[in-house]
């Protein structure tokens, strides 16, 4: 990427453009960080793309998959990438040369959304590297708000550490551990961010003998008032809670990666490496809790601009024509653009109009409803608190209406053995919404948690996948368990279920195995 660094300055034409497009977006109320533009080329932002929009990343065969499926996609035009912006600050965004001049002006619109999204949207305040490490309320931010959020530099010194590993052990060596590093980077805890420093690991000391409290008694009512049974199940039960509290880790920790920084017999550079892919791993966690919603904030702001303020009468049929790909929404997939860009105006639309609160809740008249319009006008100030408060799950969890999944046609689908494909299986409400809840919680990804770092006292590390109904994918969980057996140097298992039945799936170093567990084996 350095060798085009100095060639992608915007020609003037576009800067002016660009002055123009960030003075309505003030005019509009965004907040934004001071945003950077460049100029790309086809190839040049397929390569940007697949570093994660970084121009510089540590080395590794991926990125370079990656770019060769997203330029042959080019090539043979099933997609096209029309614009990049980056949660820095100052923000970058990449524009594509050969685009039209309207295509140009909506990328800068939607850009400035996604700036303002990045800087206020409460999730994102998990990037600002000036607060890491301490105890942060996301809710609250000075007004004088001017993060640390130099990501660009801090990928580029990742890249640098790792390119000295390569050189002092050999690419062989450090590609392989990365590998296995990135088959984690999905165990860590998206909390943690704001929790402050992890607690260091309290060393064990020698303890007394446990002793049962005895009720005061007289010699001769001793067996009565404290009976030999009784008091041999009551030291039964304090040994086994102190055997809990001395368990190490003492409670569940869902931050994989992090339990192997801190107690993995790890080399040096081996700790490095994990703590760069848990760094960048936690740097995309607010990008993948708020899709619906950043896609939904910036197209609400590019069609509201460009129709409103930017383009001309003769502008308008091509902008429509491109904004209509966008927000396309093919059967059987769901377009976070669509879906968030329309939620937002749904809110936008109740809130003018009054559509909340107990008397609107309490109300069953089908026609009060459609009816309903008391002129409040808090439809913009809604909007602006929403993208600060929330992010995709409590965001449809709070706004996806009834009347919204009835009005855009919504439903669940899954294969059908019946007919061997796939079929709508429900257009109810519920059934919608908790699917899309479902599909969100995590990040689609599986809950897994570090329980035992001695199991049957044989320094073998398990782990508990917390079962949702859904079983894991055997041959990832199994690719997950070699990783793990890699950093943790001695076997690994986990627990879960399948086919309805609580397993064991270990992994030794050298052979998988899956037996029943039941939960007095931990």
């Amino acid at each position: 990427m350095s060798q085009f660094a100095l060639k992608t300055r915007l020609p003037r034409y576009l800067r002016v453009e660009q002055e123009r497009i960030q003075k309505v977006a003030e005019e509009y109320g965004l907040d934004f960080f001071p945003t950077i533009f460049e100029m790309v080329k086809y190839h040049q932002m397929d390569e940007l793309a697949a570093f994660g929009g970084f121009p510089t990343r540590y080395p590794h065969w991926r990125f370079g998959m990656e770019y060769e499926r997203l330029s042959k996609s080019s090539e043979y035009g099933l997609s096209r990438i029309y614009e990049m912006v980056i949660n820095n600050n100052p923000s970058y965004a990449y524009l594509l040369e050969g685009n039209s001049l309207t295509d140009q002006r909506l990328v800068m619109a939607h850009v400035y959304g996604h700036v303002d999204f990045f800087k206020n949207n409460f999730t994102f305040r998990a990037t600002d590297l000036d607060v890491m490490g301490q105890f942060v309320d996301p809710s609250q931010r000075s007004a004088d708000y001017d993060p640390n959020r130099k990501w660009i530099d801090k990928m580029a010194n990742h890249g640098s550490r790792v390119s000295r590993h390569i050189d002092r052990y050999g690419v062989d060596k450090v590609e392989s551990f990365i590998d296995h590093c990135l088959s984690l980077e999905n165990l860590i805890d998206p909390r943690s961010p704001f929790r402050g420093k992890r607690a260091p690991r309290e060393e064990s000391e020698d303890e007394d003998p446990v002793e049962v409290p005895r009720l005061k008694a007289k010699d001769y009512m001793e067996n009565y008032i404290n009976p030999e049974e009784y008091m041999e199940s009551q030291k039964r039960k304090l040994e086994a809670e102190r055997e809990r509290e001395r368990r190490f880790p003492s409670e569940p920790q869902r931050d994989v990666l992090a339990f192997l920084l801190d107690n993995a017999p790890l080399e040096r550079w081996e700790r490095d490496v994990v703590s760069i892919i848990r760094t960048e791993a936690y740097y995309f966690v607010p990008q993948y809790q708020t899709k619906i919603m950043n896609e939904g904030w910036a197209s609400y702001w590019h069609s509201k601009m460009m129709t409103e303020k930017i383009l001309s009468a003769a502008e308008i049929i091509d902008y429509a024509d491109r904004n209509a790909g966008v927000l396309a929404t093919s059967p059987g997939q769901l377009n976070p653009y669509k879906l968030g860009v329309e939620l937002y105006r749904h809110i936008e639309d109740r809130w003018n109009r009054g559509q909340f609160g107990r008397e609107w809740e309490e109300c069953d008249n089908l026609d009060h409803k459609r009816s309903w319009d008391m002129q409040l006008g808090l439809g913009r100030e809604k909007i602006f608190q929403v993208r600060a408060l929330y992010n995709d799950v409590t965001f449809i969890d709070e706004f996806l209406t009834e009347e919204f999944v009835a009005e855009h046609k919504l439903y669940t689908f899954g294969y059908s053995g019946r007919s061997g494909r796939y079929e709508i299986e429900s257009r109810a409400f519920k059934e919608v919404k908790e699917k899309m809840l479902f599909q969100l919680t995590n990040s689609g990804n599986p809950i897994i948690e570090v329980i035992d770092a001695n199991f049957k006292n044989r320094g073998e590390l398990l782990l508990q996948h917390e079962h949702m109904g859904i079983d894991l994918q055997k041959d990832y969980a199994e690719a997950a368990l070699e990783a793990l057996c890699r950093c943790w140097k001695r076997p690994v298992g986990i627990v879960t279920t399948m086919d309805k039945k609580a397993v064991l799936l270990r992994y030794d170093g050298s052979e998988h195995t899956e037996q029943p567990y039941t939960t007095s084996e931990s």
